[in-house]
């Protein structure tokens, strides 16, 4: 088990909650921030840990601070300005952003962290809601080694697979190939399905035989059953 550090943790949704989660079972000292604080103080009453009321104090004191929120904008809001991460962060604390953005978004923090001595990884997840409730989400980072090893043995709370793939960017873009992958395997499932459907078979017979095939897939396995029961909520952050 890792040694206990001071970490912070910015976004709660469906991912960011069960991560930090994690993070506190795992013996860390956890500070989180949402932007809907009853979401802080949700987390707070189911595990140990303690809420901040801006990012910049979230992050002020924090070994490492985690970032899990929406999209490009969401990361800019909660990491520039006056209270945001980068106004609190410590020179050689490191900053982890888990947000699937961009990785023009990736070099320009990269640089931004640099200018103050402070490590960045892109590190965008996979695994889904499934993976962050159990602590097997699959994690890309690009950034530095030495900012990696630092942050690798805390991101292991929470995942099976943790792997640097390149300088700072890498991680996003790692992240654009496995949506690319996902893309064409969901859109083939879901015509098969149809097609079954159409064909009047028993299509959770049908899955029961061909996922034990060369079809056999995460997404049949997590997704198929779900689409022929017409719910498609995969829980996404």
């Amino acid at each position: 088990m890792p040694t206990s550090k001071k970490v912070a943790f910015i976004g709660l949704g469906v991912m960011g909650f069960p991560m930090a989660k994690h993070l506190s079972q795992a013996g860390h000292s956890v500070t989180v921030y949402n932007r809907t604080s009853s979401k802080s103080e949700m987390w707070t009453q189911q595990n140990e840990g303690r809420s901040a009321g801006t990012p910049r104090e979230a992050a002020s004191g924090a070994e490492v601070t985690f970032i899990c929120v929406g999209n490009d904008d969401d990361v800019r809001s909660v990491v520039l300005g006056d209270h945001g991460v980068l106004a609190g962060v410590a020179p050689q604390a490191v900053v982890v952003d888990h947000t699937t953005a961009s990785a023009a978004l990736a070099k320009e923090l990269n640089e931004l962290c640099s200018a103050q001595n402070v490590g960045f990884l892109d590190a965008p997840i996979s695994g889904g809601q499934a993976g962050a409730e159990n602590g097997m989400l699959t994690v890309m980072c690009g950034g530095q080694k030495k900012w990696f090893d630092l942050a690798a043995p805390i991101i292991s709370a929470y995942s099976q697979a943790c792997n640097l793939i390149g300088p700072s960017g890498s991680g996003q873009l790692t992240k654009m190939v496995n949506q690319i992958c996902i893309a064409g395997l969901v859109q083939g499932l879901s015509e098969a399905l149809e097609f079954g459907k159409r064909s009047g078979l028993n299509l959770e017979l049908v899955l029961e035989t061909i996922s034990k095939g060369a079809a056999g897939s995460w997404q049949m396995a997590n997704r198929g059953s779900t689409m022929i029961r017409n719910e498609f909520d995969f829980g996404f952050a």
